[in-house]
């Protein structure tokens, strides 16, 4: 029996597009996930990883939808295929079955390193964007959730030697957050 052909597909954001990713390729199933690669705390991931079996065939776009950074696309590509599971990119043409050439092999860290190092440039040009933004005084930065009655609520019951973990999760913020509340 022939195993199933499992399509992956994943973007940064919500608000981001999936329709280029495996158009016109025939998937038995797809994972769809709307989350950064950074890592792979990722539920669809996850899901996918416990949902295929041996014979099946995982397909993603490119490399960098399934990984970031090299050591996870190695560890996920080395995960599968010793599972007995092939791994299938359609934009870089490379299928890995666990039986791969050391060429085969080279390859996928090659272009992994390229990935990996494609997120930190974003990254690097993010920060500088930001600090120009502020130099320029147009970057207020991420918009506080707390109104400054709920603050003002927050210091009343530490005061008063409320538990600081009760008050951050009935606030539904981190003890993280609650100090920096504190902390103005």
């Amino acid at each position: 029996m022939k195993g199933q052909r499992i399509g992956y597909v994943r973007v940064s954001s919500v608000d981001q597009n999936t329709d280029r990713q495996l158009d016109g390729v025939q998937v038995d199933k797809t994972f769809l996930e709307k989350v950064s690669g950074k890592d792979t705390n990722r539920p669809e991931l996850a899901a996918m990883l416990q949902f295929v079996r041996e014979g099946d065939t995982v397909i993603v776009h490119s490399l960098d939808r399934l990984a970031r950074n090299l050591d996870d696309l190695r560890k996920i590509v080395k995960d599968l295929t010793g599972r007995g599971i092939a791994v299938q990119f359609i934009k870089e043409n490379l299928t890995f079955t666990g039986e791969d050439s050391p060429m085969s092999n080279l390859l996928l860290s090659v272009m992994g390193a390229f990935a990996e190092f494609e997120r930190a440039l974003i990254k690097e040009r993010q920060m500088e964007g930001i600090a120009i933004a502020k130099q320029a005084g147009a970057y207020k930065g991420r918009k506080r959730s707390m109104t400054a009655e709920k603050i003002a609520e927050i210091k009343t019951r530490v005061a008063n030697n409320e538990k600081k973990a009760k008050i951050a999760r009935d606030m539904g913020i981190s003890r993280e957050t609650l100090y920096q509340y504190l902390a103005e």
